[in-house]
């Protein structure tokens, strides 16, 4: 599915799709529900989600009457965690987002960086012996 919104390009078939959500029901079936996670070449988040006539995303065709559909919806950051942490496995969850904490000690971030710099950082990062995390914390804090 492709959509724009706010004049930015949402496309399931260029994105990464990262996770995803079906609640068991057939597609003929008004309970139907399946919820898709992408990433795009940007880093931004989007859901692609789909459902039957009995979930969010019916829509009206008449009077009293619904119907299934599909869209697609942006996503932040912070959404974009929420919806993996509900609908993902742990492994899968820190393989997209990162390692995480067992306290409130580190917080994950999005930073958008150009494909060379990324590139940059990971050499420098990989011939430190170091994570991209660490070696950004010790350019940061003069280390």
């Amino acid at each position: 599915m492709k959509k724009i919104i706010n004049g930015k390009r949402y496309d399931t078939e260029t994105a990464t799709k990262i996770g995803e959500y079906w609640n068991g029901c057939s597609t003929s079936d008004f309970n139907y529900l399946e919820e898709e996670l992408y990433q795009k070449k940007t880093g931004e988040f989007f859901l692609y989600g789909s459902g039957g006539a009995k979930t969010k995303y019916s829509r009206a065709v008449g009077n009293n009457c619904w119907a299934g559909s599909e869209t697609i919806i942006p996503l932040t950051l912070e959404a974009a965690m929420e919806w993996a942490e509900e609908n993902m496995e742990a492994d899968d969850y820190e393989r997209v987002f990162g390692k995480c904490a067992e306290d409130e000690s580190r917080k994950v971030i999005a930073v958008s960086l150009g494909t060379g710099t990324i590139d940059k950082l990971r050499k420098q990062a990989a011939d430190a012996g170091k994570s991209m995390s660490r070696l950004v914390e010790e350019l940061i804090l003069g280390m």
